[in-house]
């Protein structure tokens, strides 16, 4: 079945960035219940289960090489019994998803790309054909990183059918949203073809994410288009400023055609309570500064980015929640035309279009020092007659707009006779303002 389109992108939660390999059902109840309660009202409806579900050796820090993952006799992964003990007796992730969906939020899986190196020496068969995954398996075609799969040989019709039995075997369970794996990097068309392809055989309106995406080209737009829901741009993001900043320059390429026909995509949010069992690090909470979070999700909100959180819900601060919770600024979420519009030494400026008489300007500051600058609102889209209200979004105050007369250090860079628009931005900061003309009384 095709994909809905939406007026804006994914929002959830994925088990990655706290839980690595290792999270449990409990833990993902835990945070399917704190999600329905405290953020579906701002539009986060996704919890997403992220991978090795099925290694019943999973740990934090690494994949097992050799792991004796838990297979049906069609060569399909199930859910290890032991951390999801509904899934037992063949249930697979149907009760799990069940409980989630009663709670009003969408369930979500990781996969790999390919076929498990396990059900390619049992030689098990492949639903609906007389050929084995040992037929079908592409030894040739392995995830660098990952020690489980093997490649699939597209020519031969049983890789198809292999994707076909496994993608309506999670429709059956009620899978709501798919993350695949190894699909980017390089990038595997055949493979995204083929999945997508399942996915419509199934008869579910699945979405479609795709990972990792180092190095993406936009030349892929089309292709990705057509096939998925959303794209990763960039590899896995961790809580480091160097990660973030380097998402500038990305989200400057592909802000521009993010829509709803599909979503750039600049990874998890690493904020709140991280590393509990997880790849890299120990448990703690997001190494990021309180400014960084903030140019985080403001970045992220104004590229149109899908947002999955990767800490633990319920044990993240007050603070770390807040910062999902700003209705405000969620709204720039459904904004049209956003682009990056000014870069120079620490100063990125974005803007992005609501209505007819709105708008935004996030403001971001590079630079480890504070930075007081005053914008010049024809830069910015903003009207140049002084006529604007202007408010900050994460602090809610009125910002306070003047015509400059003279140059002076107050209002460098704005010529005499434009609007100066003065922000002052923490180190690694941003600032996030709103702008409404006046409604006209004609």
């Amino acid at each position: 079945m095709a994909k809905t389109p939406s007026p804006r992108p994914p929002m959830g939660w994925n088990s990655w960035d706290c839980y690595g390999t290792t999270v449990t059902e409990a833990e993902v109840l835990a945070n399917a219940e704190h999600m329905a309660q405290h953020l579906l009202p701002f539009g986060w409806d996704t919890v997403v289960v992220d991978i090795d579900w099925s290694d019943p050796t999973a740990r934090s820090h690494g994949y097992n090489e050799g792991a004796p993952l838990h297979l049906d006799d069609l060569g399909r992964l199930a859910p290890d019994p032991e951390r999801f003990p509904s899934s037992a007796g063949g249930a697979g992730f149907a009760p799990l998803a069940e409980k989630v969906h009663a709670l009003g939020l969408r369930f979500g899986i990781h996969v790999m790309r390919g076929i498990p190196r396990l059900a390619t020496g049992a030689a098990s068969p492949v639903e609906g054909t007389e050929v084995t995954a040992a037929d079908v398996a592409d030894q040739t075609n392995r995830c660098e990183w990952n020690p489980h799969m093997d490649g699939l040989r597209h020519e031969h019709p049983g890789a198809q059918a292999y994707y076909d039995s496994v993608v309506a075997l999670y429709a059956s369970w009620g899978v709501d949203f798919i993350k695949a794996d190894d699909m980017l990097w390089p990038y595997q068309a055949a493979d995204i073809e083929a999945f997508s392809l399942a996915i419509e055989r199934s008869g579910r309106p699945i979405e479609l994410s795709l990972s990792p995406g180092r190095d993406l080209s936009l030349t892929r737009l089309d292709h990705l288009r057509e096939h998925a829901t959303m794209w990763r741009i960039c590899d896995d993001l961790w809580d480091v400023w160097e990660d973030v900043e380097a998402n500038f320059a990305r989200f400057a390429r592909w802000a521009p055609v993010a829509s709803e026909h599909g979503w750039p995509d600049g990874d998890m949010l690493p904020l709140g309570h991280v590393g509990i069992r997880a790849e890299r690090g120990e448990p703690r909470d997001s190494r990021l500064t309180a400014a960084e979070r903030v140019t985080l999700m403001t970045l992220w909100v104004v590229a149109r980015s899908p947002l999955m959180i990767g800490g633990d819900l319920p044990t993240s601060s007050p603070e770390t929640l807040a910062l999902f919770t700003n209705a405000d600024v969620l709204a720039l979420l459904e904004s049209r035309g956003s682009r990056e519009v000014f870069r120079e030494g620490d100063l990125v400026l974005w803007t992005a279009d609501d209505s007819d008489g709105a708008g935004w300007v996030a403001a971001f500051n590079l630079g480890s020092q504070p930075l007081s600058v005053a914008l010049d609102a024809g830069d910015v889209g903003v009207p140049t007659d002084g006529s604007a209200r202007v408010r900050e979004l994460w602090t809610g105050e009125e910002v306070a707009t003047h015509q400059v007369t003279v140059q002076s250090d107050a209002a460098r860079g704005v010529a005499p006779g434009s609007v100066a628009i003065p922000v002052t931005i923490e180190g690694h900061g941003a600032r996030l303002l709103r702008w409404e003309a006046p409604v006209s009384s004609s």
